[in-house]
């Protein structure tokens, strides 16, 4: 394996090391899928390494050792940023800023079980974020699943896009610079509330035309949803093993969107939206059965835009009845701070504590408040 060493911004407590220091020998765990847990939307590739493709996707797993290295490539030539956590507290985001193999050094505390944590932020779009072997001088374990699960489908907002501007300032080369998906709403929700997650999400994406796009060039969500890689015309399939308890959809801002205010923008429509959103549903319903389904309203749809998607919603629930029972949640918009009008991890904070509460409540009870 050609390895390089990584060129990128890192924190010094945790990625650096003493050039005197002496680290136990360690073993190159290649493949090691079989050792860690995989969560999110992920493909294990033909030399067997661990193909990271959603917002948030992840590899975690314990280790009782003084350091790991990891081997990360993105497979996206102009780079791919990832979270690093261990013990489930955040290091931080860092990027890979080209398409070569990156080794990283992870010190660790040789006497304690630790928990690593390694999460795509950026998504499906920017290609894989690919884990290709691990290095210890000691076994990996799993890390036991939690309890309860809950999917996040979306658009940019769930993706956590344009939202982290802690190293990289708006404005910058390319679009994914700012994507911080592990602090986006729904991974927070779900550590809030203790349970796995996982995103289907995809920046600009709508129910049946897309941000700057009226269905004629871009697929829509209901096109790439079943595609294991949330794209089109190329198609593998998803599995859908991992069967939330709940699925959270928060889709239309794209659909109510000008677009860029360049690109002729026919009209909202209305029927379209609704009748997209309904098969959209009895899709999702077709591969979780008995997964509560709560539809969200978009925090940065203002004005008439937002009553009307509020309407379409109310309408959505209502067709759907009795055959699938789905909850609403109509989150109250705001003038957002992150880049290019989006949501910042602060902002991104906001929406969760707004809906921590009802989140719990329906895993806890079955469906939402009345």
């Amino acid at each position: 394996m050609a390895v390089k060493w990584l060129i990128v911004l890192v924190s010094v407590s945790i990625f650096c090391w003493s050039v005197d220091a002496a680290y136990a020998p360690m073993t190159l765990k290649e493949p090691f899928y079989s050792e860690v847990s995989c969560k999110g939307r992920y493909d294990i590739l033909q030399d067997k390494s661990v193909a990271l493709i959603g917002s948030a996707s992840s590899v975690e797993f314990q280790v009782k050792s003084d350091s790991v290295i990891l081997y990360l490539q993105s497979e996206y030539k102009h780079g791919n940023s990832f979270v690093i956590t261990i013990n489930d507290l955040y290091q931080g985001r860092y990027l890979l800023n080209d398409d070569q193999i990156r080794d990283i050094r992870i010190g660790l505390s040789k006497d304690e079980m630790s928990k690593i944590g390694i999460f795509k932020a950026t998504e499906a779009a920017t290609g894989n974020l690919i884990i290709r072997a691990i290095e210890s001088s000691s076994t990996l374990s799993k890390i036991p699943a939690r309890f309860k699960t809950i999917e996040f489908i979306g658009n940019s907002i769930t993706c956590g896009a344009a939202a982290d501007t802690q190293t990289i300032p708006c404005g910058t080369a390319y679009y994914h610079d700012q994507s911080n998906a592990y602090l986006a709403y729904g991974p927070r929700i779900a550590r809030a509330l203790e349970v796995d997650f996982f995103l289907s999400s995809v920046s600009g994406i709508g129910i049946y035309r897309n941000w700057n796009d009226e269905h004629d060039k871009e697929p829509i969500m209901p096109e790439v949803y079943e595609n294991l890689y949330l794209n089109g015309p190329v198609y593998k399939p998803y599995s859908f093993q991992v069967k939330p308890d709940l699925v959270s959809i928060c889709l239309g801002t794209n659909d109510l969107s000008g677009g860029d205010g360049i690109k002729e923008r026919l009209p909202f429509n209305r029927k379209a939206f609704v009748s997209n959103y309904i098969d959209f549903v009895k899709t999702v319903r077709s591969h979780y059965s008995d997964a509560q389904i709560l539809l969200l309203s978009s925090p940065i749809v203002h004005g008439e835009n937002h009553k009307v998607l509020v309407e379409c919603l109310n309408e959505i629930q209502q067709a759907l009845k009795p055959e699938i029972e789905v909850d609403i949640f109509d989150l109250e918009p705001f003038a957002a701070s992150g880049c290019t009008g989006h949501p910042s991890i602060d902002d991104h904070r906001r929406i969760a504590d707004a809906l921590i509460p009802t989140f719990k409540f329906i895993l806890e009870n079955g469906g939402a408040k009345k």
